[in-house]
């Protein structure tokens, strides 16, 4: 039975990532059909992510009242009705109006999932499940490809994906009965390590203060960047592609579709990888490798390579987000992580909130040719944050270290 909700967790998580890259992919065929100008966009990117936000902060009293189960149904019914309204949608008003159910209805989709997962299966699902969500990412420009060559038809795209979210639902509402069953059945085995972090809890500080926390800024700015550069490089690489490069719509929808594989494909690698290699080598890696693949962008190079940019940068940000994750609780303490974690996803979704609609600002003012370049800006702040961070990190283990070894002479 647990593995069955399991796989229901999986599908939801894809059904998570389907719609995340669609506006990006789209956007080249919209904004002439609705007379709009280039920046609008991030409007509405902005729209959809303040509705994570809000829905983020407030799913915990949601979660706790409604269990996950119904608010996970609630939610993506919350998203295939949205969808659904993008389809018809007659103005940008209207495109408004619907992403606003779209942001509220994933935010609590992604929480309640995540948190659900990490109470009741191993840790490796963790990484898994955010590798099932570039599925989804991946599937959503290949889907809006496929109908854009057909017909010119970005709202048959949308149609299309609603449908999928609305055959999730029906799902879910058979499966209700199972998740407190499954909930219920892992109290018991986990029941010996809530002990242990009541104990934990209950010898610490519990009002801490976590911007005052060494360190901690710094990781609030890594989860910052990071973000806006996943979600930059989703909404405007095809405009960028179409634009500047000379591609046609299909074609540049194609391969934004690889950028998103390359986050899924690393993160499958990553979830088997991380019994050898650790979180923060993983994370400085990949960091590594995403501004190569920037870099790429930048060089007057032949369109081909651009692909090879993407791929190159979804592989490198692959690993980066769950690493930095897993590794709060050992760099701030398990009995601060829970809080911390908590303003680093509110950090996270403020950069998905602003910068994508900032870049758009900026091109509408210029070129969206300056779209690399800006990438190029956010991963170098990302990778100097990290690694500041991990500068501090070192020498707070040493300290460790040496206060252990005069302890126990």
């Amino acid at each position: 039975m647990a593995t069955f909700l399991l796989i229901i967790i999986y599908l939801a998580f894809i059904s998570l990532g389907l719609p995340d890259s669609l506006l990006g992919s789209a956007w080249p065929v919209m904004q002439p059909d609705f007379g709009a100008p280039l920046e609008t966009a991030g409007v509405l990117f902005m729209t959809i992510a303040g509705g994570t936000i809000i829905s983020s902060l407030i799913s915990g009293r949601v979660l706790k009242r409604y269990g996950t189960g119904k608010v996970t149904f609630v939610s993506v019914l919350m998203t295939a009705v949205a969808l659904l309204g993008f389809h018809f949608a007659p103005s940008i008003v209207w495109l408004i109006v619907c992403a606003v159910p779209l942001g509220l209805g994933a935010g609590a989709v992604d929480t309640g999932l995540n948190d659900y997962v990490a109470t009741n299966y191993k840790a490796r699902h963790m990484s898994w499940l955010h590798c099932f969500w570039g599925v989804g990412a991946t599937l959503g420009p290949i889907t809006m490809a496929q109908f854009i060559s057909e017909d010119n038809s970005w709202r048959n795209g949308y149609l299309v994906i609603s449908g999928v979210q609305f055959a999730l639902v029906i799902i879910l509402l058979f499966t209700l009965p199972i998740w407190k069953k499954v909930s219920r059945k892992s109290d018991i085995t986990i029941q010996d390590e809530r002990e242990d972090l009541k104990v934990e809890l209950e010898e610490g500080d519990n009002n801490i203060k976590p911007l005052k926390t060494k360190g901690v800024k710094l990781a609030l700015s890594s989860f910052f960047f990071y973000c806006g550069v996943e979600a930059t490089v989703g909404l405007w690489g095809s405009s960028f592609l179409v634009n500047v490069k000379g591609l046609s719509v299909v074609t540049a929808a194609g391969w934004i579709s690889f950028y998103y594989a390359g986050i899924t494909i690393g993160r499958l690698i990553t979830g088997f990888i991380t019994y050898k290699i650790t979180n923060r080598t993983l994370i400085r890696w990949g960091q590594i490798i995403a501004l190569i693949g920037t870099i790429i962008l930048v060089l007057p190079l032949p369109s081909v390579f651009s692909l090879i940019g993407f791929i190159t940068i979804g592989l490198g940000l692959a690993p980066i987000f769950p690493c930095m994750l897993h590794e709060t609780p050992t760099r701030f303490g398990k009995k601060n992580s829970q809080t911390i974690m908590g303003y680093q996803m509110a950090l996270a979704y403020t950069g998905t909130t602003f910068m994508p609609p900032l870049l758009g600002f900026m091109a509408s003012q210029s070129t969206i040719g300056i779209f690399p370049i800006a990438i190029v800006i956010f991963v170098v702040a990302m990778l100097l944050s990290s690694e500041k961070l991990n500068i501090i990190m070192t020498k707070k283990d040493v300290y460790k270290r040496n206060d252990t070894s005069s302890t126990t002479l």
